[in-house]
């Protein structure tokens, strides 16, 4: 069953699954697709090639799909995934992809968008990640899974955010951060380890130590960085030294930090 208020105005080519509500005012295009449990609230505007999955929450006055934010962009067939179990608070402006960025702007599960925040074209972000309210995110920008992005921050065009990083309230992101580091400032540097995440999500408390020792072999040994990482990828074997090791190889904007 669907339940949709009478003030909505849903076009008859959408297609919503069985437990969809949909609130007052709301408005859902014909190329919308909403997955099983989903509620939409009231005055909110779902439009384009959306596609959203099962058990989310999307709250009052949210905009998703509407076209990019891009004067390159001249109609193409673009899309907006969202996965599962994703809370989008009031206020949120999401948007499709363009052309130029591969035509999809994708989001994972489990992630919380506050209020105000904005994802725009060509995003793609992971699991489990929280958005601070006002967090912008401009086009391209890459995501991994466990990410805390604080409130009033901002991320520059083609930055990479590595899986379990945590970035300080009202900063300003212009280059990559790699994965379980501390960051913040304007412009955001590395500040040290995500140790409190670390901890939450890690059991073994030596992967911690191994952490531990590559991002001061990285970070605090004076070596050339690409150098240091290099060197880990060679000497040690555990999976999130490696994950560390590669980010700072591959990256394309550079990573922020000042050497002590």
């Amino acid at each position: 069953m669907v339940n949709i208020h009478k003030t909505a105005i849903v076009d008859e080519n959408a297609k919503l699954a069985n437990g969809v509500t949909i609130g007052a005012f709301s408005i859902i295009g014909p190329q919308v697709v909403i997955g099983e449990n989903s509620t939409i609230a009231s005055h909110c505007v779902i439009e384009g090639k959306t596609t959203i999955g099962k058990n989310n929450e999307i709250f009052s006055h949210a905009t998703l799909g509407s076209i990019p934010q891009d004067l390159k962009f001249s109609g193409e067939d673009v899309a907006l995934i969202i996965g599962d179990n994703n809370k989008i608070r009031e206020y949120t402006l999401f948007n499709p992809g363009t052309q130029g960025g591969g035509s999809i702007t994708k989001i994972g599960n489990g992630n919380l968008f506050m209020g105000y925040t904005h994802v725009a074209h060509d995003c793609i972000i992971g699991d489990n990640c929280i958005f601070a309210n006002v967090a912008t995110l401009a086009g391209h920008v890459e995501i991994e899974d466990n990410v805390v992005v604080g409130g009033l921050s901002a991320i520059h065009q083609f930055c990479k955010i590595g899986t379990q990083a945590m970035i300080g309230g009202g900063s300003i992101v212009v280059q990559d951060i790699p994965p379980f580091c501390n960051t913040e400032g304007n412009r955001a540097t590395i500040r040290g380890l995500n140790l409190t995440g670390l901890r939450r999500r890690l059991e073994n408390r030596s992967d911690i130590n191994e952490i531990k020792k590559a991002y001061k072999q990285l970070f605090e040994s004076g070596q050339p960085l690409n150098e240091s990482a290099e060197q880990l990828l060679q000497s040690s074997q555990n999976q999130y030294v490696q994950q560390l090791a590669k980010f700072i190889i591959e990256t394309k904007r550079g990573i922020p930090f000042t050497r002590k």
